[in-house]
C-alpha cells in the first residue's frame, strides 16, 4: 500500500484494491476536478462502496461511448486514482458526484464484476526531474506562449486556469492541466495520459498546440476571406467564364448555354419582324451574360419566353368558300340573317383582296340571344381559331395593356394572352361583356382598349410588358353588349353594331327543335328513344313559362323536363315519354306567366304600353285614375325623372286642349289625379311613354274606355306631336308575347320596320302616329267625345235682337 501527499500536507493511504468505475467520453487527469453523473447499477454501486469506506474510487474511460455494459477488455487499463469529494442524489435516480484525480494507476487484475467491478490497482510512479534543464524550461515557456496564442485566436478557455498555467513549472502537471482544457478527442487523452515520463508529455502535448494552433488560424483566415469586397456572385462568374472555356477546349457544354443557345433556336423560329428580334436578340445577351441568381434573370428569361411563343408570323388560313361558310352558319344558328349575311360579305372581300383591315363587330341584345356562340359559328366558318375573353368588372387598365416589367409578376395583358392561347395572330377575338367594363384609380379599360378596337392603330398595338408593337390589324374582334348606353362613345365609334333584338314565339320553337332539345337530351343521358317534344309542349313552355327574349330560360325549363324523364328512366320505367301541352304542368308545376286581367277587356284608364330593357322588349301597364281634389298630381310606380317629364307634358297637352277634349274650364282645379305604373318595386325610366300616359289621362277624364288589344310607344310635346322611340322590334315582339293585335308606334319609325321578321308583321296591324290624335282614335272606343250642345242664352227684354244675315229670309228687300 503506497502513501501520496494530499493538497494539505497530509499523506493519504491508496489501497490495492479499488471499486472501478467506467466512465464515458472524458479521460481524468490526475489534480483534475469535475463532476460525473453516474446512471447505471454497477457505478452507483461502486460509489455507494468507496463512500462507505475511504472515498476512494478507481475511474478509467470505456474504449465505447455507447456501450452500457462494458467488459473488462473495453475499458482502458490506464486511468486515475480520485476521490470522491461530494455526492448528490438527483430525482430521476441518477448520482452526481464531485471527484478529483490523485494519482496515475494501472489495473491489473479484476477481482469482482458483481455488484460492481473490483479491480486490483497498480500506483504508476513518474521519474521526477532533478533538475530543470534549459529545454525543459523552454519547453514550458513555448506551451505557455502556444496557450495564450489559442486564447487570442478565439478559444474558450476559463482565465483561472491561465493563471494557474503562469504560475506553475512542474512539467508533468503542466501537460496534465493543459490536455485537460483544449478539448482533446478520447482517443488523444487516452494517449496523453498514457505517457509517463514527463517531459515526452509535455513534447506531446506542445505538437498538439500547435496543431490547434494552425486549425485556429486557418479558420480565422477563412472568415476573413469570406469578408472580402469580392462578392459571390462576382468570383462564381469569373471562375464559370474559366470553366465554360475549358469546356470549350474539351468539346463539352453545360446547361446554361444549351438553355441559351434553345432560346436564341426558338427566336430564329419565331419569325420576328426585323425590330422586335433585334430587342429580343439583346436581351438575350444581356441574359447570357448575367448570373443565374440574379434577381433580373428570371424576368429576362419569362420575358423571352413571352417573345418566343407570341404568334409574330403565325396565321391560319382563311376558309373562302363562301357557300361552304353559309352552310355552317345555318347549320349552327337558325334566323339572324343579317348577321349572317354581314359574315358572308366580309368573307368575300377577304376573297377579292388579300389584304384588309379586320372589321370591329359588336353584338348589342339581351342576355341568351346567342352573341357568345355566334362568334364561336363565325370562327367555325372561316377556319379561324376562336378566342374569348370576358371583360366584365375588369377596372384594371393593366388587364388589357399589360404591366411594366419593373413590378414582380408582371404578364402582357389579356389581349396578348389570349393570341398566345390561340397560337395564330389572325384568330376571332371575342370580347364578351363589353358593357360591363368598369374604371377607378387603377385607370380607365375601356380608353385603353381604344387603340386595340381601332383599324387605323391597332397595327401598332403596345403592350406595356412587351414594349414592342404588335400587329392586330388581321385579329378579327367581335364584341358583345347588352345595351350600348354604358359603352363610351369614342369606343363606341369604333365598331360596327349589330343589334340581336331577340326571337319570336315561332323562331323559339324552331331552335328549340334544331338545337336546345337535342342538346338537353343528350346532356341528361337520354335519347329520341325514350322522350319527345310536340310543338304545342314547345309552344306552352315558350308561353307560359319563360318570358324573356333570349332562350336561356326556355333551355333550362326543356332541361328540367328531361331531368325528371331521365330519372323514370333510371328507376326502371323503360318506355317512351311524349311531352305534349297537357303534360308540361306535371312537370314544371302551374304556369308562371298567365296574362294580364285588363287585357281581357277594355277598361278606362288603363293603356298597354311597351318598354325597352336590356334583357329585351316588355309590356309596361299604366293606369290613371281622377276624384275629387284640388287639382293635385300623384305620380306612383317608381318612376323615373324622365317619365315624370312625360305625364307632366300629356297633363300640359290635355289642358290646353280641354275645349276639344270636351272638359270643364275649371277641371284641373276640382279634379284630382293618379297615375301609377303597376310593379313598383321596379324602376322604370325612359323616353317613349309620353303617348301612352296621354292616353290614360284622356281616358280617365273623358271616361271613354281603351282597347284592349292596343298597344303604344312614343314620346308627346306639348303640341301633341308623336316623336320616334328606339327599340322597336324589341317592343313589338314582346306586344306578340302579351296577345296584342294592334300597336301604334310613331311615324318615323315605320322605316325601322324592316328589321322586324314578316311573320311577326303579319300578327299585328301596325299604325302610324304623326300626332296624339291619330293614337286616341286608335286606342280608345269613340273619339273625339262628342262635344255637348251649347245651352240657350234668354235674351232680356226690351233690347232688340239682331240677326245675322244669313238668318234672315230669302227674297226679301
Amino acid at each position: 500500500m503506497d502513501n501520496i501527499k494530499q493538497p494539505e500536507g497530509e499523506e493519504l493511504k491508496i489501497p490495492e484494491v479499488l471499486p472501478l468505475l467506467p466512465v464515458r467520453d472524458v479521460v481524468v487527469y490526475p489534480y483534475m476536478i469535475l463532476p460525473l453523473f453516474v446512471g447505471r447499477e454497477i457505478s452507483i454501486a461502486a460509489v455507494d462502496h468507496a463512500l462507505s469506506g475511504d472515498r476512494l474510487i478507481f475511474l478509467s474511460t470505456q474504449k465505447e461511448v455507447g456501450d452500457e455494459d462494458p467488459e473488462p477488455e473495453a475499458i482502458y487499463e490506464v486511468g486515475t486514482v480520485a476521490m470522491i469529494m461530494r455526492m448528490l442524489k438527483l430525482p430521476d435516480g441518477r448520482v452526481k458526484i464531485l471527484v478529483q484525480g490523485l494519482t496515475k494507476g494501472r489495473i491489473t487484475e479484476y477481482l469482482a464484476s458483481r455488484p460492481y467491478y473490483s479491480v486490483r490497482v497498480e500506483r504508476i510512479v513518474e521519474p521526477a526531474d532533478a533538475e530543470t534543464s534549459l529545454e525543459t524550461e523552454a519547453l514550458i515557456r513555448t506551451i505557455k506562449e502556444q496557450l495564450s496564442k489559442i486564447v487570442a485566436l478565439g478559444k474558450v478557455i476559463s482565465p483561472e486556469v491561465m493563471v494557474i498555467v503562469e504560475n506553475m513549472q512542474d512539467p508533468g502537471s503542466l501537460a496534465d492541466l493543459v490536455a485537460s482544457n483544449i478539448g482533446l478527442k478520447v482517443e488523444e487523452a487516452q494517449k496523453l495520459l498514457e505517457i509517463f515520463d514527463p517531459i515526452e508529455r509535455l513534447k506531446r502535448v506542445n505538437e498538439l498546440l500547435n496543431k490547434e494552433n494552425e486549425l485556429l488560424d486557418m479558420q480565422a483566415r477563412i472568415q476573413s476571406a469570406a469578408k472580402e469586397e469580392m462578392g459571390k456572385s462576382q468570383r462564381e462568374y469569373y471562375l464559370r467564364e474559366q470553366l465554360r472555356a475549358i469546356q470549350q477546349e474539351l468539346g463539352e457544354s453545360d446547361a446554361r448555354a444549351e438553355e441559351i443557345a434553345e432560346i436564341r433556336k426558338a427566336i430564329d423560329a419565331a419569325k420576328m419582324p426585323p425590330v422586335i428580334e433585334k430587342e429580343a436578340l439583346k436581351q438575350l445577351g444581356r441574359l447570357e451574360q448575367m448570373h443565374p441568381d440574379a434577381a433580373e434573370s428570371g424576368m429576362l428569361r419569362t420575358f423571352l419566353d413571352w417573345m418566343v411563343e407570341l404568334p409574330w408570323s403565325k396565321a391560319t388560313k382563311d376558309g373562302l368558300d363562301i357557300k361552304k361558310a353559309k352552310t355552317i352558319l345555318d347549320e349552327d344558328h337558325y334566323y339572324l340573317d343579317k348577321i349572317k349575311e354581314r359574315i358572308l360579305e366580309f368573307l368575300a372581300v377577304r376573297k377579292l383582296k388579300k389584304k384588309m383591315k379586320g372589321p370591329i363587330l359588336c353584338f348589342v341584345g339581351p342576355p341568351g340571344v346567342g352573341k357568345t356562340s355566334l362568334g364561336k359559328s363565325i370562327a367555325r366558318s372561316m377556319g379561324r381559331k376562336f378566342v374569348r375573353i370576358s371583360l366584365g368588372g375588369v377596372r384594371d387598365e393593366a388587364e388589357i395593356r399589360g404591366h411594366r416589367r419593373t413590378y414582380v409578376g408582371a404578364l402582357p395583358g389579356r389581349i396578348l394572352q389570349g393570341l398566345k392561347q390561340a397560337g395564330s395572330n389572325n384568330p376571332v377575338f371575342m370580347l364578351d361583356e363589353l358593357d360591363k367594363l368598369g374604371s377607378d384609380f387603377r385607370g380607365d379599360p375601356s380608353s385603353a382598349l381604344l387603340e386595340v378596337l381601332d383599324p387605323e392603330q391597332n397595327f401598332m398595338f403596345s403592350d406595356h410588358y412587351i414594349n414592342l408593337p404588335f400587329n392586330l390589324s388581321n385579329v378579327m374582334f367581335i364584341a358583345t353588349a347588352n345595351q350600348m348606353d354604358t359603352i363610351p362613345g369614342p369606343l363606341r365609334d369604333r365598331m360596327e353594331v349589330i343589334t340581336l333584338a331577340g326571337y319570336t314565339e315561332e323562331e323559339k320553337l324552331q331552335i328549340s327543335k334544331r338545337y336546345l332539345v337535342p342538346r338537353q337530351t343528350q346532356e341528361n343521358g337520354i335519347s329520341d328513344k325514350y322522350i319527345s317534344f310536340t310543338d304545342e309542349a314547345i309552344k306552352a313552355v315558350i308561353a307560359k313559362y319563360t318570358r324573356e327574349s333570349g332562350l336561356r330560360n326556355l333551355e333550362r325549363e326543356i332541361g328540367t323536363i328531361c331531368r325528371k324523364v331521365a330519372r323514370r328512366v333510371a328507376e326502371g320505367e323503360k318506355r317512351h315519354f311524349t311531352i305534349n301541352a297537357s303534360a308540361v304542368p306535371k312537370y314544371l308545376g302551374p304556369p308562371k306567366f298567365l296574362r294580364e286581367e285588363e287585357m281581357e277587356t277594355n277598361e278606362i284608364g288603363v293603356v298597354t304600353g311597351l318598354a325597352w330593357t336590356p334583357v329585351g322588349g316588355e309590356v309596361l301597364y299604366v293606369e290613371a285614375t281622377i276624384m275629387q281634389g284640388k287639382g293635385g298630381l300623384t305620380l306612383t310606380g317608381q318612376l323615373g325623372d324622365v317619365m315624370k317629364e312625360s305625364v307632366q307634358a300629356a297633363l300640359s297637352w290635355i289642358r290646353a286642349k280641354e275645349k276639344e277634349i270636351g272638359l270643364a274650364e275649371d277641371f284641373f282645379h276640382t279634379t284630382e289625379i293618379h297615375v301609377h305604373v303597376p310593379a313598383g318595386a321596379i324602376p322604370k325610366d325612359g323616353p317613349s311613354a309620353g303617348v301612352t300616359m296621354a292616353t290614360a289621362l284622356v281616358s280617365a277624364l273623358t271616361k271613354i274606355p281603351v282597347r284592349k288589344d292596343v298597344a303604344m310607344t312614343g314620346e308627346i310635346t306639348l303640341r301633341g306631336k308623336v316623336l320616334p322611340i328606339g327599340g322597336l322590334k324589341e317592343k313589338i315582339l314582346a306586344a306578340v308575347r302579351a296577345g296584342v293585335t294592334t300597336i301604334v308606334i310613331p311615324e318615323q319609325n315605320v322605316k325601322d320596320l324592316e328589321d322586324v321578321p314578316k311573320n311577326i308583321l303579319k300578327k299585328v296591324t301596325i299604325v302610324p302616329a304623326k300626332v296624339i290624335d291619330d293614337v286616341l282614335k286608335v286606342a280608345l272606343e269613340t273619339w273625339p267625345p262628342p262635344v255637348p250642345k251649347a245651352a240657350k242664352v234668354p235674351v232680356p227684354a226690351g233690347k232688340p235682337v239682331r240677326r245675322s244675315p244669313k238668318a234672315l229670309p230669302r227674297g226679301n228687300a
